[in-house]
């Protein structure tokens, strides 16, 4: 197979289809994000009111995309940071899942 064959849109768009079920929209480290689950334990939780309390207004100013959180691995640190402070007591694929829906909502990380 020639480098000519392999570099054209066909071959690329094929390729991609095998490169698993992560798109291009989202990080690879929020593939297998339970996004219900994660808009469930926000609002149980209540995330907005502690984040009002915080800077004031509905909560939404702590989420700043060009601040210290410039990657989706600390975004999630972030919400992991949450959890042990606050003693949520999530699971590892909880946390995933809030950060996965705080990302798709703010950061919009790729």
């Amino acid at each position: 197979m020639s480098l000519k064959v392999l570099t054209s849109l066909p071959a690329l768009v094929l390729a991609a289809g095998f490169c698993g079920s992560v798109s291009a929209q989202t990080p690879a480290i929020f593939k297998d994000a339970d996004i219900a689950l994660g808009e469930k334990l926000i609002a149980e939780h209540k995330c907005a009111a502690c984040h009002a309390t915080k800077v004031g207004g509905d909560g939404s100013a702590i989420y700043k995309p060009q601040g210290r959180i410039n990657t989706a691995g600390f975004l999630r640190g972030m919400v992991e940071q949450c959890n042990s402070t606050l003693n949520l007591g999530l699971f590892p694929e909880e946390v995933n899942a809030v950060a996965a829906v705080i990302n798709r909502d703010h950061y919009k990380f790729k």
